[in-house]
């Protein structure tokens, strides 16, 4: 598996803020209001990935140097499954692309509300509405990349999973 490239988050936050922000701007008028708790749950998915990424991070760190995690008895560290480790890995590629994709969204409806600030009345709420939603996406693809990263195999480590054959 390879690893998410930064440019291509990057490329795809940048294409859907320019698309979103084309589309709310043809349509501001007819949209509902934003509230402001729209954009929380990313960020407690942001949050509950960057905890995921500690807590497996000091569980393979206690794996590989066969100690046990701090503040535990020795020998209560239990090993981490690969297949698990493999999972995780999948989960925050998605939502690194996720909160890419979003965090364009966000700032495209940025794109079109701040200019309208002193305009607009509504301008001023969806404004509050689309700042959380960029840091709260931008939040999200931090944590998945961080999360991906905690994932990778150092180098060296898997020579010693597979058996191999001497003659």
């Amino acid at each position: 598996m390879t690893s998410v490239r930064r440019q291509d988050l990057l490329a795809l936050a940048v294409g859907l803020a320019l698309a979103s922000w084309l589309l709310v701007r043809a349509g501001y008028g007819s949209l509902p209001q934003l509230q402001w708790w729209l954009p929380v749950p990313l960020g407690v998915l942001a949050v509950a990935e960057l905890l995921g990424a500690r807590a497996l991070a000091a569980r393979l760190s206690a794996q590989r140097d066969r100690r046990p995690s701090p503040g535990r008895t020795p020998g209560a560290t239990r090993p981490v499954e690969p297949m698990l480790v493999a999972r995780v890995a999948v989960l925050a590629q998605a939502s690194a692309y996720v909160g890419a994709v979003l965090t364009g969204c966000w700032a495209g409806l940025l794109l079109h509300t701040v200019p309208q600030l002193g305009r607009l009345s509504a301008a001023n709420a969806d404004t509050v509405t689309g700042v959380l939603g960029v840091v709260f996406a931008a939040g999200l693809t931090v944590a998945a990349l961080w999360l991906e990263h905690v994932c990778k195999i150092p180098p060296g480590e898997d020579d010693d999973a597979a058996p191999t054959a001497r003659a």
